[in-house]
């Protein structure tokens, strides 16, 4: 049974604080190493999870989170380990999300993707390269199946084009307020906030002033003091390169990479909750 990311954000939402979202690439370190790292950020305090299926041209990830993926596929890392990983952590009960760019579904096939996915408890797709006007196959798979369908939009993008994407969404928008690619940063981005009073006024204009969708802010967070601005003004905090940067610093004794890891998360929860 699939559970959808929107619930978590709800029950975040009626907890007076911002959803925590964390991001690994599958079969990183291992495909049992990764399991077992995305596990410890479930129980630390992540409230949703994101596994990225590792690609050979990740145009749009930074340099951490290209050297995590490019280690996984070096370990022959195939879709189907991504499907067992995604089995192995919605088994917690924990929204799961894939996020992957749109050419391995494609290989894959949209149909035999979403039912496989359906069938290991996976919440739904993020789809960084797939916008809703191109994405008719996809749209009509998930809806089938129930499952999220969390567009991006970004601070060029038009009102117009913020309407059309959050209208396809479903579990979450994804906003993601760094122009260029992905990377933890030393400040957020003043960016950010006007990009989700944008896309939040388009989703309440469409559910006629109710909070509807919820609005989760992507843009290298990497401690509890970023996570916590960014809380004070998105329904969720999405974190991928600072938790790939932890068990890159610990190459050789994943014990230790996965207490920093815990570390990590737990100020990061403290964060959204501030």
């Amino acid at each position: 049974m699939t559970t959808s990311a929107g619930i978590a954000y709800e029950k975040a939402r009626a907890d007076g604080r911002a959803a925590l979202v964390g991001y690994l690439p599958a079969g990183f370190p291992t495909v049992d190493g990764g399991i077992a790292a995305l596990r410890t950020m479930v129980e630390a305090g992540c409230d949703v999870i994101e596994i990225g299926l590792p690609y050979s041209d990740p145009v749009m990830d930074g340099p951490t989170i290209q050297a995590a993926a490019q280690q996984a596929l070096d370990a022959g890392v195939r879709t189907v380990d991504v499907l067992r990983t995604v089995e192995a952590v919605a088994a917690t009960g924990t929204p799961t999300l894939v996020m992957t760019y749109w050419n391995p579904v494609e290989r894959y096939g949209v149909e035999r993707f979403a039912q496989d996915l359906y069938d290991a408890g996976g919440a739904g797709l993020i789809t960084p390269d797939l916008t809703p006007d191109f994405a008719p196959e996809w749209i009509a798979a998930a809806d089938a199946r129930g499952l999220d369908k969390v567009f991006l939009v970004a601070p060029s993008s038009t009102d117009e084009r913020i309407a059309m994407t959050t209208a396809a969404c479903r579990g979450f928008v994804y906003a993601t307020a760094v122009m260029g690619v992905t990377g933890a940063r030393a400040a957020t981005s003043d960016l950010a906030g006007p990009l989700v009073t944008r896309t939040k006024r388009a989703i309440e204009t469409a559910s006629a002033g109710a909070p509807g969708l919820p609005v989760g802010v992507g843009l290298g967070v990497s401690n509890g003091t970023q996570a916590a601005e960014v809380a004070s003004y998105a329904d969720g905090v999405i974190v991928g390169s600072a938790f790939v940067r932890v068990l890159l610093d610990h190459p050789d004794d994943l014990d230790a990479g996965r207490s920093a890891l815990a570390a990590l998360t737990e100020d990061l929860a403290g964060g959204v909750r501030q």
